[in-house]
C-alpha cells in the first residue's frame, strides 16, 4: 500500500550517532508513523524541497539521547533544524516551511480562502481531539461530528476539491489524521467515514493521486495495530 517514492533512511536510535549538527544542513526530524511528523513532511514534499531539506526519522520507542541534548529539548517530532535554530509544532512548521523556502505556495493570496484557512487550522486541534475522545464511547457517532464539520468545510470553494479548492498546507494539517481513523474505523468498527460524504471521500480520493502525501504513508496494518494497543485494547 505504502508508495514509496525513495528509499527510506532506516530511523535513528539511541545507538547512532548524531548527524552534523548545525553544519547548514536543513533537517527536518521526523518519525514515519506520527502525522504531526507527517504534515511537515507533506508540505516539504509538495514544495519539492526534498534536496533542501533531509528528513532524519527518529525511532520513538528508542531516542538517541542526543536528540533532547543537541537537537530539540522538548523531545519529540516534527522539529526543523534550519539557519542554526531549531524550530517545533507541526502546525507552525507548515506555515514556517512555506513562508522560508522556494517552491509552490501552500497558501492561497486570495482573503476568503486566507480567512476560512486561518478557521480549519485553528479547529483542527479540536478535530484531532474530538476523533480521539471518540474513541472512548460510541465512536461512530460520536466521531461523525468532526466527519460532517470536514462536509461542510469542503463545501465552501468549488475551485476544486481540497480545502481551499486548491493543495494547500491545511489540506497537509488534516489528511494525517482522517487517514488513521478512516483505516481504524473501517478495521475495528467496519465503517466507512465517506458514507453520505460525498465531498469527503473526493477529497481523500483527489489527495491520494498527490504523490508528495502517498510518499508519507505508512502500512495501513501498522496504524491498525498502533491504535488498537494505544488506544483500543478491547478489539
Amino acid at each position: 500500500m505504502t508508495t514509496l517514492g525513495a528509499i527510506r533512511p532506516p530511523p535513528l536510535t539511541s545507538s547512532s550517532d548524531p548527524p552534523p549538527l548545525f553544519d547548514g544542513t536543513t533537517r527536518l526530524y521526523i518519525n514515519y508513523a506520527c502525522p504531526y511528523a507527517q504534515r511537515v513532511w507533506i508540505a516539504r514534499n509538495y514544495k519539492g524541497l526534498q534536496d533542501k531539506i533531509n528528513l532524519v526519522p527518529i525511532n520513538l520507542q528508542d531516542r538517541p539521547t542526543w536528540y533532547k541534548e543537541k537537537v530539540y529539548p522538548e523531545n519529540k517530532v516534527p522539529s526543523l533544524e534550519h539557519n542554526g535554530k531549531v524550530l517545533g509544532e507541526s502546525l507552525d512548521l507548515i506555515k514556517y516551511v512555506d513562508a522560508n523556502f522556494e517552491g509552490t505556495p501552500l497558501f492561497p493570496s486570495d482573503p476568503a480562502k486566507k480567512e476560512f484557512g486561518e478557521q480549519l487550522i485553528s479547529h483542527s486541534d479540536t478535530f484531532n481531539k474530538d476523533l480521539f475522545t471518540s474513541l472512548k464511547g460510541d465512536a461512530v457517532q460520536q466521531a461523525s461530528p468532526a466527519f460532517e464539520y470536514l462536509e461542510n468545510a469542503l463545501g465552501k470553494f468549488d475551485d476544486g476539491p481540497f480545502l481551499l479548492g486548491q493543495f494547500s498546507l491545511v489540506d497537509a494539517a488534516y489528511i494525517p489524521f482522517v487517514e488513521r481513523f478512516q483505516i481504524v474505523f473501517a478495521d475495528a468498527f467496519k465503517h466507512d467515514i465517506t458514507e453520505g460524504r460525498p465531498k469527503l471521500a473526493t477529497w481523500i480520493e483527489e489527495l491520494n493521486k498527490l504523490d508528495a502525501y502517498t510518499e508519507t504513508r505508512i502500512d495501513p496494518q501498522e496504524i491498525v495495530d498502533l491504535f488498537k494497543k494505544r488506544f483500543l485494547p478491547q478489539k
